[in-house]
């Protein structure tokens, strides 16, 4: 009997997808802010691979990183720039943008087991899948947007 990812709770039933290559993924609703048409960028010297830079959003500088980097996926040919977004997600009052290949559907996970990411996965200390969605004969991968976008207790820093 595997346990219920601590993702499930009951405020988390609500979950925007998106795609980043051939995988959807979800994030809690109540953790986004807002989508994004993707836009220019300045890149950050020194900033983490995953980082692509920063942007300036109704008077916030908030930096916006690369979905397939942060998620450890490799590097495809670019996605259809028409479908290409920034999800906009905010946790302890920081905003960052990710950067998706098409933005999905709103999901429901009322009535649906929240199972554990799937075991023999390569394991990280950063990784930000907390648990996996049963969805249309495939699964989402749900984020715990806290560790997606690095956010130390109480130190205040992201991305």
């Amino acid at each position: 009997m595997s346990a219920a990812a601590p993702v499930s709770e009951a405020r988390a039933q609500h979950w925007l997808s998106f795609r980043i290559g051939v995988q959807l993924y979800a994030a809690p609703l109540d953790d986004v802010s807002e989508v994004i048409r993707d836009g220019d960028l300045t890149p950050v010297p020194g900033a983490a691979p995953d980082l692509l830079g920063v942007r300036h959003l109704r008077g916030r500088i908030v930096p916006v990183m690369d979905g397939r980097r942060r998620l450890g996926l490799p590097a495809l040919p670019a996605a259809n720039p028409a479908t290409v977004r920034v999800v906009m997600l905010s946790h302890a009052g920081q905003r960052v943008g990710l950067l998706v290949d098409a933005v999905g559907e709103l999901l429901c996970s009322d009535g649906i087991d929240i199972a554990p990411p799937p075991p023999g996965r390569a394991c990280r200390d950063d990784d930000p899948v907390s648990g996996v969605l049963a969805w249309q004969g495939g699964f989402v991968a749900l984020l715990d947007v806290r560790q997606l976008c690095r956010v130390g207790e109480g130190s205040g820093h992201v991305a």
